[in-house]
């Protein structure tokens, strides 16, 4: 099971393709980050958000957490719109860490 809540069924194939990928990145604490931002978002995206999530899904999940978390600084390639509706997206009030 891939945790999906959103059918694919309306999605072109680069959008497909992206969901499924959001979804399957490795550790399952970035599916999840990743996977549920994908089905909330992937119908709105425009044609550049969408290559720059897809560029998102290419960072190694450690990297892309630390940056999530706030534990490293995001590169300023890759600190786009779509990176920070990703991030509050998933905001939290408390750490994630002790």
């Amino acid at each position: 099971m891939s945790g999906t809540t959103r059918t694919s069924a309306d999605l072109d194939p680069r959008r497909r393709r992206t969901l499924y990928r959001a979804w399957h990145r490795g550790i399952r604490e970035m599916d999840l980050i990743m996977g549920r931002f994908a089905d909330a978002e992937i119908g709105t995206l425009s044609e550049t958000e969408l290559a720059d999530f897809e560029a998102l899904i290419e960072v190694p999940d450690r990297d892309l957490f630390r940056w999530l978390t706030g534990e490293a600084e995001v590169p300023g390639n890759y600190d786009t719109p779509v990176y920070r509706r990703l991030r509050s997206f998933h905001k939290h009030d408390a750490p994630i860490h002790s």
